[in-house]
């Protein structure tokens, strides 16, 4: 339901670290090691059995090639029971095969899992300015893409490079006990497979990265487009908007191209190598079986693992480039893990109760960058349940004055006090619990109207939504739906802003804070509506310490105190009669308005 704020793609300049990503992700499987010895295990045995095969199939061809050479007839009888071995063999090793993959799956998923949780869990501890200069679509693209890349392919690195590695070593042993120089004719090929696969690791490092930045770029031009799609159809910007994605998508397919191309050169290179090798031993080996030096099964099955030694160094070449991509996503999930948190509160253990709601701001100055002092010097002291508006014109630091009160920032000199309580001296959670808030933004969640006006609380009772609603002057509308408060609330509920509106101030009303902020409500409603809201706002407000930012002057004449801000300090201060009088800034600002 709630539209979110959007900001550009922060983009990461430093080059990827490829050996401190994988290290990290490393240490995050940490807790699964057994898992993964057992996969290990299973895959190495599964593996080993596979391998043997071949050696046996030259056996058959080998007893077949002696009992014709000798007159013999063939021995079907030491033929069947290498048959029965050969296929014990291959049964075994898909039953192993298949439990390393349950295994590893299990594993992947719970880390996956894991990770998703951490990130979610990150998220609720970031402050705010985090999301001032990070955009929503690239953190999103963390915990999908990014995410999804990870668990995707681990399964496949793992379980590939286990079997690989096995291989090889299982392949060199036999092959070395069939032939000795026949081995060595093929590991003669295996450093022009390193030198390629190191050439286009090389050259495609960089391109991995740029892809999963701009995959981040592009998820959030796609998220503003379709939550602005609106203003976009109004403002004619759809050419626009088209070219801008264009420049974007073609960023993305160009890194991507680049990125799978290289990738993609591994497995037909190690192929043409392997190719080479294999030419090599059927040539050399036929001449030695022409002088009776070796067996014609032998041959046979020293081909065939010619052909298996360099499937693994293939699949390592090509897993490398999985495996960049792996590394640069993972260095974007740990990057963000590692993003400094809020200060953990759990030392403080001061809690309001009973508040009267006496606010007091000292000497409070803030920046949300160096340099640049949003509030300077501000001090006032409101008492308890006293009505206080904030005026004055866009970016005098009016809603930077709620935020620090809510502690979503914190100062950089001076302190806000609660109770003549610092507020740096309580959790803010504690801080949260005694405000209620009614934003210009309709902050409404899907699922019915009685799940959002509870959000957040416990035990309501059906007599205090009563109240709630015919307070907030939102009972008939409810009383009209055919669901009433159980009714569904999404993209495509037909509900205008005024009720929206009157339905986060029914989900105040049910909090009942001692303290409550007002930023803006009435803004975006007709006048009708926005009497009803002004009503129940009055109501809502009854003994309340309140702190309300209003443009529409005409709202705030009953306040006991207006602070008229400008450039982050206080320049007027005094009722709506005494600032007329004044003939000053706040005359000025009003009259502009009714003139």
């Amino acid at each position: 339901m709630s539209r979110g704020r959007h900001g550009n793609t922060r983009i990461v300049e430093k080059p990827n670290n490829f050996k401190e990503s994988i290290l990290k992700l490393v240490r995050f499987l940490k807790p699964y090691r057994k898992q993964l010895i057992v996969s290990s295990l299973l895959s190495i045995i599964a593996t080993i059995l596979n391998i043997v095969g071949p050696f046996f199939l030259g056996k058959i061809t080998s007893q077949i090639q002696i009992d014709i050479t000798n007159g013999d007839p063939i021995n079907l009888q030491a033929i069947s029971i290498i048959g029965i071995i050969l296929v014990s063999l291959y049964s075994l090793s898909s039953l192993f095969f298949l439990s390393q993959s349950t295994v590893m799956s299990k594993v992947v998923q719970n880390m996956g899992k894991n990770l998703r949780t951490r990130i979610n869990s990150k998220i609720n501890n970031l402050p705010l300015s985090y999301f001032n200069s990070n955009s929503y679509g690239d953190v999103l693209s963390r915990v999908s893409n990014d995410v999804d890349m990870i668990t995707d392919s681990l399964n496949k690195i793992v379980s590939r490079i286990i079997s690989s590695i096995t291989t090889l070593v299982s392949v060199i042993v036999i092959m070395l006990i069939i032939s000795r120089t026949l081995t060595l004719i093929t590991l003669i090929f295996v450093p022009l497979n390193f030198i390629f696969v190191g050439l286009i690791v090389k050259f495609s490092q960089r391109y991995f990265r740029e892809q999963q930045m701009q995959l981040g770029e592009i998820n959030d031009h796609i998220e503003e487009m379709y939550s602005g799609h609106s203003i976009i159809k109004i403002f004619n910007a759809q050419e626009e908007k088209i070219k801008d994605f264009d420049k974007i998508n073609k960023k993305l397919y160009k890194s991507a191209w680049r990125s799978q191309f290289f990738a993609g050169l591994m497995f037909p290179i190690m192929r043409f190598v392997g190719n080479l090798s294999y030419l090599a031993i059927s040539i050399y080996g036929g001449n030695l079986a022409l002088k009776g030096k070796i067996l014609i099964g032998d041959i046979q099955s020293f081909l065939i693992y010619v052909r298996r030694f360099n499937e693994p160094v293939s699949q390592i070449a090509e897993l490398t480039g999985v495996l960049q991509s792996t590394a640069a996503a993972a260095e974007r999930v740990f990057e963000f893990l590692e993003v400094e948190e809020l200060e953990d509160e759990k030392h403080k253990t001061k809690v309001l109760e009973d508040v009267r709601g006496k606010v007091e701001f000292k000497n409070v100055t803030f920046g949300y960058t160096k340099g640049n002092k949003i509030i300077k010097d501000f001090s006032i002291v409101v008492k308890p349940g006293q009505k206080v508006a904030l005026v004055g014109p866009t970016g005098a630091g009016k809603t930077t004055i709620v935020n620090l009160l809510m502690r979503f920032y914190e100062v950089d000199k001076g302190e806000i006090l609660i109770d003549d309580v610092p507020t740096r001296e309580i959790t803010r959670e504690n801080v949260s619990r005694l405000f209620s808030m009614v934003l210009q933004d309709t902050w409404l969640f899907k699922g019915t109207i009685r799940e959002n006006i509870v959000y957040g609380e416990d035990n309501v009772s059906e007599q205090e939504l009563e109240r709630a609603y015919k307070a907030a002057n939102v009972d008939h509308f409810i009383k009209s739906l055919p669901k009433g408060h159980n009714m569904e609330l999404d993209e495509n509920s037909n509900i205008s802003q005024g009720q929206k509106q009157l339905i986060t101030i029914a989900r105040a009303m049910v909090k009942n804070a001692p303290m409550l902020i007002l930023d803006e409500a009435t803004s975006s409603v007709d006048t009708r509506t926005e009497t009803l809201i002004q009503k129940a706002m009055d109501d809502l407000m009854k003994g309340k310490t309140s702190f309300i930012i209003a443009h529409r002057l005409s709202t705030i004449k009953n306040a006991d105190l207006i602070l008229v801000m400008k450039d982050g300090r206080i320049v007027e201060q005094g009722n709506h009669e005494e600032l007329l009088k004044k003939g000053g800034f706040y005359s000025e600002l009003y009259n502009a308005q009714f003139n």
